[in-house]
């Protein structure tokens, strides 16, 4: 029996330019097996949501270095309600200190990775968070 491959979209939202870590991280994802939809620099919440939708995916993980976490990981978890599709999990990374990480826990990013997160870390994390469960013999 086949079960369809982990989805993940990988998203630089906002104004942030800095790409290089999360294409460092949906390779590696990508070299684990996951199937990854990366976006591209400079997506407004609701083109990420949009495409998150359109493809399918598992989780989104959104990577941002420009201090605007608060704005727009909320926002992004609105429009999902907001679409019907809050089943899509949420994560992250960047530069986010730890008094907003939980804030963010609390409104539902499911994880917030800062600088210096094993790459192996986020693709364990990946794996064991979607993994799907193995079907029972009947």
């Amino acid at each position: 029996m086949s079960t369809r491959p982990i989805r993940i979209l990988t998203a630089k939202v906002g104004l942030d330019g800095h790409d290089r870590g999360v294409k460092v991280i949906s390779r590696a994802l990508r070299d684990a097996g996951i199937e990854v939809i990366y976006t591209g620099l400079h997506q407004t919440p609701a083109q990420v949501v949009e495409a998150a939708i359109q493809e399918d995916v598992d989780g989104i993980g959104i990577s941002l270095l420009s201090g605007a976490h608060m704005t727009l990981f909320p926002e992004v978890l609105r429009l999902l309600r907001e679409r019907g599709a809050e089943d899509i999990v949420v994560f992250g990374g960047g530069i986010v200190p730890p008094e907003d990480a939980a804030a963010l826990q609390a409104q539902g990013v499911d994880e917030v990775f800062t600088p210096g997160t094993s790459i192996d870390r986020i693709v364990r994390y990946v794996r064991r968070r979607f993994a799907t469960p193995e079907p029972v013999p009947a």
